[in-house]
């Protein structure tokens, strides 16, 4: 496979941009703050570059995921604008549709091409959107989150391996998230302010 592109970007931001973290909380938030809740998905976090037809996925820990996922490539392309850098998280589901299946997506990072093509195909992976980090030439790093959240539901064109994550402002809908997630997959629920 080929090695990453190392050429500069035309984006605001260049990779790889350390991804902001969940802290662990065994509550949901208290108080009057006003909170954006959505699920806490359990696969590898992923921020995709785009830049015309170039593309690359970044881990938390800064690495290229994108030949470890080919078949996330075009639709990835399809769903994106031409410019922006978009956060979310890499999935794999399970053969049931009972969830996620974190096993089956921890078998994707090989080293052989030939292996990694086929489980492609057995085990395909889908992206999860819950952040656009940048369009065009405007970072958004510096909008608010709900900003940011509009701006990602208007430019993602959702298709069958790019999803938007579900997100409310609503506590009681993040208390249902909180217990129904619990063994699908999901490692609870995300409270961003």
């Amino acid at each position: 496979m080929a090695d990453v592109d190392t050429r500069p970007w035309d984006l605001p931001l260049q990779p790889p941009v350390q991804p902001m973290l969940a802290k662990l909380a065994r509550t949901i938030p208290k108080g009057d703050d006003e909170w954006l809740f959505e699920p806490k998905w359990d696969g590898f976090r992923c921020i995709v570059f785009r830049d015309g037809d170039r593309l690359e996925l970044y881990s938390r820990k800064l690495k290229p995921l994108a030949r470890y996922f080919p078949e996330l490539l075009e639709p990835l392309r399809r769903a994106t604008p031409e410019r922006c850098i978009v956060d979310g998280e890499v999935v794999v589901p399970d053969g049931g549709d009972h969830g996620l299946d974190f096993d089956a997506l921890l078998q994707r990072i090989h080293p052989a091409e030939s292996r990694i093509n086929r489980l492609a195909v057995e085990t395909p992976a889908e992206f999860v959107a819950f952040d656009v980090l940048a369009i065009g030439d405007r970072s958004l790093i510096d909008e608010p989150m709900i900003s940011r959240r509009t701006s990602l539901e208007g430019l993602l064109d959702a298709n069958e391996r790019v999803r938007l994550t579900p997100a409310s402002t609503d506590r009681a809908r993040a208390e249902e998230w909180f217990g129904a997630f619990e063994g699908a997959g999901l490692d609870g629920i995300v409270a961003k302010p």
